[in-house]
């Protein structure tokens, strides 16, 4: 599948390749992933600890909402306030 538009403000930070980490980790086969668990990623301990899974539900929300969701984790990002686009991103991460 392509990306969609706003998967944009992620590309800048995550890859989408298998094992090639940017300042944020790979998001292929994040789907379904508990958070803070990818090998070879150094995670915040507020992610690491948050003992979520990246499921439908949970990325809904972290997507609107990162610091709201996780606080204190590292990624500089403010959320996606369009539900047409997280549920866009979301969509794409499934077929990763």
């Amino acid at each position: 599948a392509d990306a969609p538009p706003a998967f944009g403000m992620c590309k800048a930070c995550h890859s989408v390749e298998a094992g090639k980490n940017g300042v944020g980790p790979s998001l292929a086969g994040v789907y379904g992933r508990k958070a803070g668990t990818l090998a070879g990623f150094k995670f915040s301990d507020p992610h690491a600890k948050s003992g979520l899974t990246w499921d439908e539900p949970t990325l809904t929300k972290y997507l609107a909402d990162p610091k709201g969701v996780i606080p204190g984790n590292k990624m500089v990002f403010a959320g996606l306030k369009n539900p047409a686009d997280v549920a866009a991103v979301i969509a794409y991460l499934k077929s990763l």
